[in-house]
């Protein structure tokens, strides 16, 4: 299974600090949230799961928020990407999951994707890469563009392209 991290360390917004500007729990939720992490060591977003019903979705959102505040930027179009490196994934693998294989390293690869994508692309990856897996991102546009560029399908239309980047993944 593949072991996913950010491209940059920095700080970031907390999980319980997005789900609460979401408006999926309220400041005395989160905190029930954080007394029980404290002593149960559980995930955050599990727990609001099962104390409060939040929403798998609205925890995506949110942990897609938080992580692409720490993520590495690369635009995909301007990035020099081997072909072997473009490879590791099909053409179909990469617009279904939106993402790009941009660099291979020391047995380690660095995908871009965007937001709407990460949650499916970290999904992918996690069952399909066997590899330590890095993400960097872009805004969608961008990312339709580099698939476009690096695995072009001639009968896509943009408008089908918008449309399939931006669909939610299946909970």
């Amino acid at each position: 299974m593949a072991s996913c991290a950010a491209g940059e360390s920095a700080m970031s917004i907390r999980l319980g600090e997005l789900l609460v500007e979401q408006g999926a729990i309220t400041l005395d939720q989160r905190d029930e949230i954080l007394s029980m992490q404290s002593n149960s060591h559980r995930p955050f977003g599990v727990i609001a799961e099962e104390m409060f019903g939040v929403s798998p979705s609205d925890i995506e959102d949110a942990w897609a928020i938080q992580y692409a505040t720490i993520a590495m930027r690369i635009d995909p179009l301007s990035v020099d990407v081997c072909k072997d490196t473009l490879d590791i994934i099909t053409k179909r693998q990469a617009w279904q999951f939106g993402l790009i294989p941009i660099r291979e390293y020391e047995g380690e690869i660095q995908f871009v994707t965007s937001m709407e994508c990460m949650a499916r692309a970290l999904r992918f990856v996690g069952w399909r890469i066997p590899v330590l897996c890095t993400f960097a991102i872009c805004d969608l546009d961008t990312l339709k563009g580099g698939l476009a560029l690096h695995y072009p399908f001639e009968s896509l239309d943009s408008e089908t392209a918008d449309k399939f980047l931006r669909q939610r993944p299946a909970a």
